[in-house]
């Protein structure tokens, strides 16, 4: 089993977006740009982010952990495009439609994503836990809270102290 990664390991002030875009192209394209440039990610990132959510979908309907809780996704791809690891947490200012994880015909209204960058084939799963036990074991009332901040500095200050 490989260690917890510190929570400064996985998110990085400068690596926190809020996005306006009106699809699920859209803020990839704009997320990977700015990971590119970063040097995060390679110039192939993006095409297959895209075609890796089309036939693996992230959705994910919290409303069976809580009714209060909006709809997310885990978007991912292989570490061979990756230079990193670390979570790109994004709010999204419109809710975008994204395919359910669990039932793929399924289409949910995602208001938030949890980006995986993880050039460790090994780690995916330890990432995709460490998200799932944010969501269930943070207090519902703080979860709440963090699902309505809507800029990447309180974003990033929540998550250092909570995740």
């Amino acid at each position: 089993m490989q260690p917890k990664l510190s929570t400064t390991t996985l998110f990085q002030p400068e690596t926190i977006y809020t996005s306006t875009a009106t699809s699920q192209v859209e803020v990839f394209k704009e997320i990977a740009q700015k990971l590119y440039q970063r040097n995060l990610v390679t110039a192939s990132f993006v095409d297959n982010l895209i075609e890796r959510e089309i036939h693996y979908p992230t959705g994910m309907d919290l409303s069976v952990i809580s009714s209060h809780y909006p709809n997310i996704a885990i978007p991912h791809t292989e570490c061979e495009f990756v230079k990193t690891r670390r979570i790109i947490p994004v709010k999204l200012i419109n809710p975008l439609a994204f395919h359910s994880m669990i039932a793929p015909a399924s289409t949910l209204e995602v208001h938030f994503l949890f980006m995986i960058l993880n050039d460790d084939p090994e780690g995916q799963v330890n990432i995709l836990a460490q998200i799932m036990d944010f969501i269930s074991q943070t207090p519902s009332d703080q979860l709440e809270h963090f699902f309505k901040l809507t800029t990447p500095n309180e974003i990033y200050q929540f998550l250092n102290q909570n995740f």
